[in-house]
């Protein structure tokens, strides 16, 4: 794709409406607008830390390494938790987590837009916040809620309306997915019940053993088999240089095969030769476009 076009706006939107495109979203998502160097995540009042936004991978890997007295030279997120899980253990790290990312931040206007669909979506993520869920709620969007578990090979299932999860395999999970939404959390997520901590695949350990999963194909639910197939996708926020992400690609290209439509990736950091791997995997990347950016224009499509 030549560099420099615009995303095909009308059919981007027209999809999503119908509910024919799948939104994937990345840590830009939760961002949104936020410059990280005017807008600081942790604020402090009376000597207590106070989130006033969600941290991006950088912000949460440098306040782990602060708390555990690692050295500035390390500055890969999963080796820092890894870090700070052999320091304190996983039940510290995961309980840091929740107090992070439970912070009542509202929903950013790309979640909101997502929840005023009509039509049911499949939106899929690897972020560990709900925002996405509560943007649901708060439109009065029917939407299940599907989380990996860190511990063991299975799924949480909340179906609407529900405050208690099911848990089952991957394999046994079946949704209605021409009349309820669907948020799908690969990476795990919060969970706001007492006494829970949540699950999140963050530390190097957490990846490996995902990906050991993914091989052996008892992840992803054959529920989205379908869907996986023939629906393109939409990556908000990304960076190409997510290596585990490219790992998550290869195994969708195992639903895929060889789809005859494009996806679509926006606002991600790009090198050369990461771009050149998304397009052969049928993406194309528009590079330099912000979220709010793309956002207002596929609005404007939208308007009468």
């Amino acid at each position: 794709m030549p560099t420099g076009l615009p995303p095909p706006y009308l059919e981007i939107y027209e999809s999503l409406m119908r509910g024919e495109l799948i939104p994937f979203l990345g840590a830009g998502a939760p961002l949104y607008d936020r410059d990280p160097n005017a807008t600081k995540w942790l604020q402090k009042s009376d000597g207590k830390e106070i989130v006033a936004h969600l941290p991006t991978g950088s912000e949460l890997a440098a306040y782990l390494a602060k708390r555990t007295e690692l050295p500035e030279v390390e500055k890969e997120l999963t080796k820092i938790a890894q870090y700070y899980e052999a320091v304190l253990g996983p039940d510290p790290l995961r309980s840091k987590l929740r107090d992070i990312f439970s912070c009542e931040h509202p929903p950013t206007p790309l979640h909101e837009f997502l929840a005023s669909v009509p039509a049911p979506l499949l939106i899929v993520t690897t972020n560990y916040d709900d925002l996405m869920e509560r943007a649901c709620r708060k439109s009065g969007k029917r939407c299940d809620v599907v989380v990996h578990m860190t511990d063991e090979p299975k799924v949480l299932w909340w179906p609407d309306g529900t405050g208690e999860p099911q848990k089952l395999a991957a394999g046994d999970l079946w949704i209605d997915l021409d009349k309820v939404s669907v948020i799908y959390k690969m990476h795990g997520a919060i969970d706001r019940r007492a006494d829970e901590v949540g699950h999140y695949v963050i530390t190097e350990d957490d990846y490996i053993n995902f990906l050991t999963r993914m091989t052996q194909q008892t992840v992803i639910p054959s529920i989205f088999a379908e869907p996986f197939q023939k629906r393109p996708f939409l990556f908000l926020g990304y960076g190409l240089d997510d290596w585990n992400l490219r790992v998550i690609l290869n195994r969708i290209q195992d639903f895929r095969r060889h789809p005859k439509f494009r996806s679509f990736a926006i606002e991600t950091r790009w090198r050369p030769v990461d771009r050149k791997l998304w397009e052969a995997r049928g993406i194309d990347v528009y590079d330099g476009l912000k979220l709010e950016e793309f956002l207002t224009e596929l609005k404007k499509r939208g308007e009468p």
